[in-house]
């Protein structure tokens, strides 16, 4: 394994610097196929390397751990190879960054790994998980695996037997879930202790958020928006104002709501429109539109992202605003004055429901522009992207595990030909392959929390991680309902949830692209 760690570490650099020449006579927007391939070699290299520290930690603790790597390489190295999936019709082939030679040069170093059947291997892996065995997953902590053990016991008891019940129904969370999710400190793992949280660690918050989303995605995302919210306001808000409002984010008392993007911007923020003015009594007047909302009508509190220097252009002119609003209801979702929106139906990633927003005047306190000044909306918003993309990759790898937990038991209960179909070749790969996968996206997001957690710029570990869990989530679902067949296409079963679940990690939070071409330009710029 560490010749072909090393061989494949060389290979980045190979390509590193061959994307760097290209650069260097053209920009990134016209090479980034170029580009956003090699962020794609960058990734699955940085997961080799998480597996190869995770199967070192165990110390050969669990036989099966030393099985799931050498799939991860083969597999890993494989498409280093012979071409990287970017997306359902889009392979990066060596050959788009001019680096075939390099791409050979791998190969002959990883021959005995490349040429080897591993269809033995393959069964040995999808029989083990088949008997109720799973690879390692302690991170060699007592209390890190407690707290992992008592987010599993409540998402087996609270979550799991009644999500796909409400999904269907397209219902909130439940009020009494959310406050069990409260009780269990969900809302305050990484908010200072000063300030009534747990003043936990981003690893802790990959657990709790891992443990939740592996029972609905809805329910590791509630706290995605008080992680948003509690960090904006722990790095950027004056004393005031965390005194105000992170002990009541940390209790539940309080739920945000993230209104950053708008009708037709996409992910080019510095083109928000939404302004805010002060009216003469120094509050905040706020107009405009915001799109894709979670949360928004059961929210207690919006961070907001609004232009309140008009002729600052770009990024500029944007500020931050604390917008406190009155819990909505079913019969009048938007009961503040000034605002009002509609739902967006959608096809997964229910619970907490999407709205379109409109704002006509609607007031907020003259206290509430976060940190006091203006012009600071994107720096502080963007301080808060490592983290909350760290969290998506959590949430990815819990919905990739329970699209394998489903496939596992659908292929050991289902009978075909006188046999269980885990029994198949094809269908145990699908299960050996989803775990392999799972694996890998797991250890890469535990690394990037690990690396935010040292004090570190990590934007490139957190897009790798969401890049390679987002991935693996969809792909684990997509083979979990082949394994189910027809009946995978029926909404009586719980993988057509989660494969619409799975396929919004992709999106939010940064797309794909966003993601490569956030790590090239790092990796290249040599920015972390």
């Amino acid at each position: 394994m560490n010749s072909a760690m090393a061989a494949a570490q060389a290979y980045r650099v190979t390509a590193q610097t061959a994307l760097a020449a290209r650069l260097a006579e053209r920009p990134i927007d016209q090479e980034q196929r170029a580009a956003h391939g090699f962020a794609w070699v960058a990734t699955t290299v940085a997961a080799l390397e998480a597996v190869q520290g995770w199967v070192e930690a165990g110390q050969g603790a669990n036989p099966l751990d030393a099985k799931i790597a050498t799939l991860a390489f083969a597999e890993g190295i494989g498409q280093l190879v012979g071409g990287l999936p970017m997306g359902q019709n889009e392979m990066f082939r060596p050959a788009d960054l001019g680096i075939g030679l390099g791409a050979r040069t791998l190969a002959d170093a990883c021959a005995d790994l490349l040429d080897a059947d591993h269809a033995a291997l393959r069964a040995e892996v999808a029989a083990a998980l088949a008997g109720g065995d799973w690879p390692s997953e302690t991170l060699h902590d007592a209390d890190l695996d407690a707290i992992r053990d008592q987010f599993r016991r409540f998402t087996d008891a609270e979550i799991i037997p009644h999500a796909h019940r409400w999904h269907l129904a397209n219902d909130l969370i439940p009020d009494a879930t959310v406050r069990a999710m409260a009780d269990l400190g969900t809302f305050g793992v990484c908010i200072p202790e000063a300030f009534g949280g747990l003043g936990l660690s981003k690893l802790v918050m990959c657990i709790v958020t891992e443990e939740l989303s592996r029972g609905w995605i809805g329910a590791g995302s509630l706290g995605t928006r008080s992680e948003i919210a509690g960090e904006l306001i722990a790095t950027g808000g004056i004393d005031a104002q965390k005194a105000e409002w992170l002990p009541r984010i940390a209790s539940g008392e309080i739920l945000p709501t993230a209104v950053f993007t708008e009708p037709d911007v996409g992910s080019d923020l510095g083109a928000l429109q939404t302004r805010a003015r002060r009216d003469a009594g120094g509050a905040w007047v706020i107009d405009g539109a915001k799109t894709w909302i979670t949360h928004a009508a059961r929210s207690d509190l919006m961070t907001l992202l609004a232009r309140t220097l008009p002729d600052a252009k770009g990024y500029a002119g944007l500020s931050m605003l604390l917008v406190p609003k009155p819990r909505g209801t079913e019969t009048d979702p938007f009961p503040a004055q000034g605002m009002s929106g509609s739902e967006i139906e959608v096809l997964g990633y229910r619970g907490m429901r999407e709205y379109a927003l409109q704002f006509d005047a609607m007031t907020a306190p003259a206290d509430a522009l976060l940190g006091g000044e203006e012009g600071q909306g994107f720096k502080q918003l963007m301080r808060t992207f490592e983290g909350a993309r760290i969290q998506t990759a959590a949430r990815a790898v819990g919905v990739a595990r329970r699209a394998l937990e489903l496939g596992r038991d659908y292929a050991l209960n289902r009978k075909q030909f006188g046999r269980a179909i885990v029994q198949f070749p094809r269908v145990a790969d699908k299960l050996a392959m989803s775990l392999v996968d799972f694996v890998t996206a797991r250890e890469l997001s535990y690394a990037a929390a690990r690396a935010k957690d040292s004090g570190k710029r990590c934007d490139i570990e957190a897009g790798m991680a969401k890049l390679l869990a987002a991935r693996t989530a969809w792909s684990n679902a997509d083979a979990s309902l082949q394994i189910h067949g027809g009946n995978g296409y029926a909404l009586e079963y719980e993988i057509s949830r989660v494969l619409c679940d799975a396929r919004i990690l992709n999106i939010f939070e940064g797309a794909a692209e966003i993601q490569a071409q956030v790590i090239a330009r790092g990796l290249v710029e040599r920015r972390n």
